[in-house]
């Protein structure tokens, strides 16, 4: 026997769903990366509905923290989602707006085990370069004559005080 309450299928949800998945989108298009990239993170785990929604972002018209939110939420997709997603960020690759290929370039990076060096975006470059001068070792200056530092001070020596 078939019980009456079935589970919705993939376009049928429940309505606290669809609102968690509104809610998510809303704190992805944050100005503040932490949150977005927290929505990102709990959308990768939505698997289609979260994939759909972070291509969306990407791809589309958004503001670059937004961008790399999703690019993030796409790389931490697990299992199945995986390998969409990763074709999802290699079409990125494609798109003529850089700063989707940008987080795509480094979300690729990132996946593969590269290491990906930190843009000097918004740095003044030095005409010498970021390198630090050569300090000279600090050395220890050897005294010729021994001191009397090291005695212990005897009676004789030392002034009695009244």
């Amino acid at each position: 026997m078939e019980s009456e309450e079935q589970k919705p299928s993939g376009t049928a949800k429940d309505p606290a769903a669809i609102e968690k998945l509104r809610q998510l989108t809303r704190k992805l298009c944050s100005n503040d990366i932490t949150t977005a990239r927290l929505a990102a993170f709990n959308l990768s785990w939505m698997q289609e509905d979260g994939l759909a929604i972070l291509t969306n972002i990407l791809l589309g018209d958004f503001s670059r923290t937004t961008k790399k939110a999703a690019a993030y939420g796409l790389r931490s997709m697990k299992g199945r989602m995986k390998k969409p997603a990763t074709e999802i960020l290699e079409q990125g690759l494609k798109n003529r707006d850089r700063t989707t290929r940008a987080a795509c370039i480094k979300a690729l990076a990132i996946m593969k085990g590269e290491a990906v060096p930190k843009s000097n975006s918004g740095k003044k470059i030095h005409p010498q370069g970021n390198r630090r001068k050569q300090r000279t070792p600090i050395k220890e200056i050897k005294d010729s004559s021994p001191k009397d530092a090291n005695k212990i001070p005897t009676d004789q020596n030392s002034k009695s005080i009244p």
